[in-house]
């Protein structure tokens, strides 16, 4: 019998994994997931390749081997990172070519201290896409303001793109927009579109954690009784799945658009939508809901092996994601009544996620640098 994971595949979505390291590849349970899972893509970031350098012992021979070759700092990261992705790269390469580039992608993230800086995004990525070298790589970039015009460039020279750090609908509009100009400007070039995929990450658990601390806040600013305490009370929790859902809307209809049937004549393909963040951080809500309410077509949700060993366990493989979509439009005009600024908290959510990005790179190199003197030390 199939997985919940491979299930999810018959319903039109990707089962991706935000997670990567050595060990999981060199043990053989990366090869197991995708066979037993339907696991079919793998995402990366700072905080994850924080995680797995500083936090094992994965990495100790291969940072003494590559620390002999004189790398320190970013380079020595880059190399350590760079071996993994090329792994998983060519581990996944039969997914990617049974599902003509769709799937088999294993993500690579950017410097995230460049994220104010389109000009150094564009060569950064450049400069990635070169080290990995394979063709199933999806080079991730965040959707600031510097980070667009950068994904406009890189989609239109041919790099795969996987848009990262979305929360606002407002910007998902402009990466859809963005994708899409990169678009048209190969095909000004006479250029091949079909060869381009791209995945937009919009992530979801932080905006309940984000909303909930303002919904908490408002609450206890209220007496026991008072007018809309209660309504509060019930809205906790809900504010990311609707979020997602009215995301959900906006790609179906700029994808259904005059604009991208014009591109889509000639080869290109939907930027789809990517769950990301899926993992849940209040224990009061059940650890699968991010899975279970956001299952829909022409979606991608990359879990980390917890969500992935939760929702297999007890998920419900159900498509829920065009649910109570009214309800969704009428949470978000309702909480700034209720005393909660829930697209202000949302849009906060960028720079506060680009920050912890650019903590993790900074916490990882110091670990590296740790490790790299320990090792010169015992020469």
């Amino acid at each position: 019998m199939a997985s919940r994971t491979e299930q999810l595949l018959q319903l039109g979505q990707s089962v991706w994994m935000d997670f990567i390291r050595r060990g999981h590849l060199a043990s053989g349970e990366f090869d197991r997931l995708v066979k037993e899972h339907g696991i079919v893509g793998v995402t990366s970031n700072p905080t994850i390749f924080r995680e797995a350098i500083a936090e094992s012992d994965d990495y100790d021979s291969g940072i003494e081997r590559l620390v002999g070759r004189g790398l320190a700092g970013g380079a020595l990261f880059d190399a350590l990172a760079v071996e993994d992705i090329q792994s998983a790269c060519d581990r996944l390469l039969p997914i990617f070519e049974r599902s003509k580039g769709m799937d088999g992608r294993v993500s690579i993230e950017v410097n995230p201290h460049l994220a104010g800086d389109s000009l150094g995004t564009i060569a950064e990525a450049r400069r990635l896409h070169g080290l990995v070298g394979r063709v199933n790589l999806h080079v991730k970039v965040p959707a600031t303001p510097a980070g667009l015009p950068a994904i406009t460039a890189l989609i239109a020279e041919g790099i795969c793109i996987n848009v990262t750090l979305i929360f606002s609908l407002a910007r998902y509009e402009e990466v859809m927009d963005a994708y899409l100009r990169g678009l048209e400007e190969r095909a000004k070039q006479q250029l091949a579109l079909a060869s381009i995929h791209s995945v937009a990450s919009f992530f979801v658990s932080r905006v309940d954690s984000k909303v909930d601390r303002a919904i908490d806040q408002r609450i206890g600013s209220l007496k026991p009784g008072a007018a809309g305490r209660g309504e509060l009370e019930a809205v906790r929790g809900k504010a990311a799945v609707a979020n997602a859902r009215l995301a959900y809307q906006r790609f179906k209809r700029i994808f259904a658009s005059d604009r991208f049937r014009a591109l889509q004549a000639k080869g290109a393909h939907p930027q789809r939508p990517l769950w990301a963040s899926t993992s849940t951080k209040d224990p009061k809500y059940r650890d699968v809901v991010y899975v279970e309410e956001l299952i829909g077509p022409q979606t991608v949700n990359t879990m980390p092996l917890a969500t992935i060993d939760a929702f297999n366990d007890h998920g419900v493989v159900e498509a829920r994601l065009e649910r109570d979509l009214d309800a969704a439009r009428d949470l978000f005009k309702r909480l700034p009544e209720l005393g909660v600024p829930v697209e202000k908290l949302i849009g906060e959510l960028e720079q506060e996620g680009v920050d912890k990005f650019a903590q993790s790179y900074d916490a990882l190199l110091d670990a590296l640098k740790s490790k790299r003197s320990a090792i010169q030390g015992t020469r």
